[in-house]
């Protein structure tokens, strides 16, 4: 039996040494917005909004340089009948600047170019929609005290018809 035994240890040695060393422990910047989008999935809930995905990713087109660009919605719910396109914006101070202010031009065209194809690929063309953000504060601990996150839901932070082509006519 010695025979099998061998194969065993050499085959156990190979696992070991494709094993990683130790699981990687997320970017405190990272574990910061995971917390936040918790919060904000628990709030909306809480607000009578009901949840449908989370973190949804896809191509939304390629960049001068021909890279795919890959945008990411971070909640879609429904409030009511409404379709909602939530962005969720976390930060430990809102010192500097309020969380939402980096919810700006570019990103919101990401997201509505997201949004535009979730709709596409589910059917919902005609549904009524809107486009939220969550801003989330969440301060460091102080000692053995937890700070209480605050939390603001801005209804309709932005509209899809400041990204609509125009159309100029020949009459004017």
């Amino acid at each position: 039996m010695d025979w099998l035994q061998r194969p065993r240890r050499l085959l156990e040695g190979v696992r070991a040494a494709r094993r990683p060393a130790a699981v990687a422990v997320a970017a405190p910047h990272l574990e910061l917005g995971r917390r936040g989008e918790a919060l904000a999935a628990d709030y909306l809930r809480a607000h009578g909004y009901e949840l449908v995905a989370a973190n949804f990713k896809l191509g939304v087109g390629r960049n001068r340089r021909g890279a795919v660009v890959e945008a990411e919605i971070d909640l879609v719910a429904y409030d009511g009948p409404t379709l909602c396109f939530v962005e969720v914006k976390t930060r430990a101070s809102d010192w500097f600047a309020a969380p939402e202010a980096n919810v700006d031009l570019r990103k919101q065209r990401q997201i509505t170019r997201a949004a535009r194809a979730y709709r596409r690929l589910l059917g919902l063309g005609g549904a009524p929609r809107r486009y939220d953000v969550v801003s989330v504060v969440l301060p460091p601990r102080q000692g053995s005290r937890e700070p209480a996150p605050r939390i603001e839901l801005l209804r309709n932070f932005w509209t899809e018809e400041k990204f609509r082509k125009r159309r100029w006519s020949g009459s004017e």
